[in-house]
């Protein structure tokens, strides 16, 4: 019984590896670790005095939480007219990945 068990495991273990561990989008990954900025959204508005941030987490991709949203990093920074949108990537690992929101404007 216990070799069959550790026969599970380690198949368990090789289809892990094969399907890669990124738990955050990302333009660019890491396998090791990843810390990327990248651009989504630009307006006509120029003006840009504040900036708003909001996050979620996974850990192991298997549970999550947070607001990542546009509206949560737009009340975090007091933002009534959006001048960017830009986002962020961490990942360590794939045990412990941030991605984040961040707005700016006026």
């Amino acid at each position: 019984m216990l070799r069959l068990f550790a026969l599970w495991a380690v198949v368990a273990v090789g289809i892990a590896g094969l399907s890669g561990c990124m738990i955050v989008a990302t333009p660019a990954t890491g396998i090791i670790f990843t810390d990327v900025k990248y651009g989504d959204t630009a307006t006509t508005a120029t003006a840009a005095s504040k900036e708003g941030k909001a996050c979620a987490q996974s850990i192991l991709g298997w549970v999550a939480q947070g607001d990542a949203s546009i509206a949560a990093a737009k009340a975090a920074g007091g933002i009534t007219e959006v001048s960017s949108v830009d986002h962020t990537a961490n990942n360590i690992l794939g045990i412990v990945g941030t991605w984040c929101t961040v707005v700016k404007g006026r």
